[in-house]
């Protein structure tokens, strides 16, 4: 499922309320700021995530429970005096999506059908493997585990396919449904290129790739940066639209967006994927795709 929906701003540091520079110095040891996104009289809200919400040994949750510096303010509320750090007891109206919401609730309450361990995502995705023998697919989490099929290298027509085949030739797409340390749950694989070409021109004898439930490394996987109704030009801290946001660039310069895709992508939560971008950014970034003829916006 590609998520075409209108992108949402998220406010810069510049256009936050003033209290929150000397907020900044009260954030606990081990957390980061995000958004500041509410001041009630002589209270303000600043949003922090654990500052390993974007290592790939430890990735964040969406589905996790959500903490908020909750900050005294002077009365005037241009300055912070103290703040205590305490669990977020609701959704908060400025920044959460009610779409991703309900959409997230819907993944969480399919975890039971999920291996244990597996945190639910809902993304697309394809092989960048080049092996000629194909990219296996693994019963478990493991390089130890039993091999369930395999999912084609890279594949060009022999009598010549559309004019849009990609240099490379066509990767074999498939949905990420959850992750593991390391290892994304996969399902749905297609044969390469065949949703793109002459249906009456693609090969009986083309590779078909294994298209039930099994896992594959996370390094053996690339996507589309597909529009999630964020920022677009950076990446999230942390798998929220109110977490720091830190600008990264595309493959051949300028801002990150829908065309184009990361240069790794690390885990998921939900329709989140923690990335690197090709200038060596590290954060998330909200839905994923994979469409290799059009952007994904």
């Amino acid at each position: 499922m590609v998520l075409c929906v209108a992108a949402q701003a998220v406010r810069a540091d510049d256009n936050e309320p003033a209290w929150r520079a000397s907020a900044l110095a009260m954030v606990p040891e081990g957390y980061v700021a995000g958004t500041a996104w509410r001041t009630e009289g002589s209270t303000g809200y600043l949003a922090v995530y654990p500052a390993t919400s974007n290592d790939p040994k430890r990735p964040a949750s969406v589905f996790a429970e959500r903490q908020a510096l909750v900050v005294t303010l002077t009365q005037d509320a241009a300055r912070a005096v103290s703040a205590v750090l305490q669990l977020r007891t609701g959704p908060d109206p400025d920044n959460d999506d009610n779409d991703f919401a309900k959409l997230h609730a819907d993944l969480a309450a399919r975890r039971a059908a999920l291996p244990e361990g597996t945190e639910p995502c809902d993304l697309g995705a394809w092989s960048i493997d080049k092996d000629p023998g194909g990219l296996n697919v693994r019963a478990e989490p493991s390089a130890k585990a039993r091999v369930l099929g395999t999912l084609p290298p890279p594949y060009r027509l022999k009598l010549g396919g559309s004019e849009n085949t990609p240099d490379g030739g066509w990767l074999t797409e498939f949905r990420i449904v959850g992750f593991r340390e390391g290892w994304f749950l996969i399902e749905g694989a297609t044969p390469p290129g065949k949703d793109y070409e002459d249906e009456k021109r693609y090969p009986r004898n083309a590779p078909k790739p294994y298209a039930g439930r099994g896992w594959v490394a996370s390094n053996k996987v690339g996507a589309d940066y597909a529009n999630g109704a964020t920022r677009m030009g950076g990446l999230f801290q942390a798998p929220f639209v109110d977490a720091r946001w830190m600008p990264a660039q595309r493959e051949l310069g300028g801002a990150i967006d829908t065309d184009g895709g990361p240069k790794r992508i690390f885990a998921c939560s939900g329709f989140w994927a923690l990335v690197e971008s090709h200038d060596g950014v590290r954060g998330w970034w909200r839905a994923l795709c994979s469409n290799q003829v059009t952007n994904c916006s």
